[in-house]
């Protein structure tokens, strides 16, 4: 790791003994380490360990990487080590910094990391080249709560295809605060209130949950919406929504 710029490091999925031997140099080499808080989370016991395995780290939230003008000054005559947990690239907002770089003369190197995308599909049993889009649910704001989340797995479900959605991290939608990912209860409270809306029916679907993958207390658990909106513990969450299933999909998810 020589001369200036920014380093986009992936963290991998939130066990900081998973993140890449080359992710881990870089960081430790950067004058400067910044962890975006907002896009994805590590666990508490993990982030106690990031000091110790990378050095001192600030953490920097929504309005500091969308407006990334601190980013940027220091990364034109120093190394500046941007820590993001999962892959770097999965998020729009970094692949925006890279084109910002590009436009104002910034050399911009990625250290790639495990995401969820990565391990939830075969984790699960699913096969990875059927599934569609990929959605979030969002928290609801008052009465507002859009419907292209659901909009999203009918057409996937249409096309035969499963469909990974991502849970809300954020209650505010201001990226700034402490985060709440969002509760297996709230998700089905969210997809129960988009299905409301488009006068279909999910609560004969099979779900699967998975909890806090790629660290020891991951779990995945399938079930109704109802059994779903019971299960308690865990921190970080996301659906899948299966469609129709290939014989060793089926047997695959009758481990859970």
């Amino acid at each position: 790791m020589t001369g200036h710029g920014l380093w986009l490091v992936g963290l991998g999925p939130g066990d900081l003994d998973q993140m890449s031997e080359a992710a881990r140099l870089a960081a430790k080499a950067a004058d400067h380490r910044f962890l975006e808080g907002y896009t994805a989370l590590l666990p508490p016991n993990q982030l106690d360990r990031l000091e110790s395995v990378i050095g001192g780290w600030e953490l920097r939230m929504r309005s500091a990487v969308e407006d990334a003008a601190e980013l940027l000054e220091l990364a034109s005559h120093s190394k500046v080590a941007l820590l993001v947990v999962g892959d770097p690239l999965q998020a729009t907002t970094h692949v925006d910094l890279q084109l910002r770089c590009q436009e104002n003369g910034v050399p911009c190197h990625v250290l790639h990391g495990i995401s969820i995308t990565t391990i939830v599909t075969g984790a699960a049993g699913l096969q990875s080249y059927r599934f569609g889009r990929q959605c979030t649910f969002a928290y609801p704001y008052g009465d507002y709560l859009p419907t292209s989340p659901l909009e999203i797995i009918l057409a996937n479900r249409e096309r035969d295809l499963h469909t990974l959605a991502l849970l809300d991290l954020d209650p505010t939608g201001m990226g700034e605060s402490d985060q709440k990912p969002m509760s297996p209860a709230v998700a089905i409270d969210v997809l129960r209130g988009m299905a409301k809306k488009l006068d279909v029916s999910v609560e004969d679907w099979v779900l699967v949950l998975c909890t806090d993958m790629g660290t020891s207390q991951s779990r995945i658990i399938k079930g109704s919406p109802a059994q779903i909106a019971e299960v308690e513990g865990g921190r970080i969450h996301c659906l899948l929504i299966p469609a129709n299933l290939h014989d060793v999909e089926a047997a695959a998810l009758k481990r859970w």
